[in-house]
């Protein structure tokens, strides 16, 4: 795949992918296989995700706002 032009292909690239990741997480911790480790692990990079993709929304949203329509 070639890499994005600019920043914002870059950032709508990434908001595409991290729901993908977010449900991988959360089918993994809901699964109930998990030891606590491993559970603590998900938890920890559910909330990193979720973190992440605000982040992206905010970043786009300020990107958007500076180009314009």
């Amino acid at each position: 795949m070639p890499k994005p032009l600019n920043e914002r292909q870059s950032l709508e690239l990434e908001r595409a992918e991290l729901p993908g990741q977010l449900a991988i997480y959360q089918q993994e911790l809901t699964g109930g296989q998990a030891d606590k480790t491993r559970r603590e692990w998900l938890e920890w990079n559910i909330r990193r995700v979720q973190k992440r993709m605000a982040d992206v929304e905010a970043r786009l949203a300020k990107v958007s706002a500076e180009s314009g329509p």
